[in-house]
């Protein structure tokens, strides 16, 4: 293992830590933006199949 793949090894363990302890310490927002992404992913699966259900009636 060279130094530069152990130092990226060592920043992305440092990383995921630190980002663990954010989402545990910001949890309540966390699960907000979550269910705003759902939201927001239904909202444009719902769009898509809807214009593709009118192309298809269309045709």
């Amino acid at each position: 293992m060279d130094k530069m793949g152990l130092g990226m090894l060592i920043v992305g363990i440092i990383l995921v830590i630190a980002g663990a302890y954010g989402i545990w310490f910001f949890l309540p927002d966390v699960i907000n933006v979550v269910k705003g992404a759902i939201g927001i992913i239904a909202l444009l699966a719902g769009i898509m199949l809807a214009g593709i259900g009118f192309i298809l009636v269309k045709d």
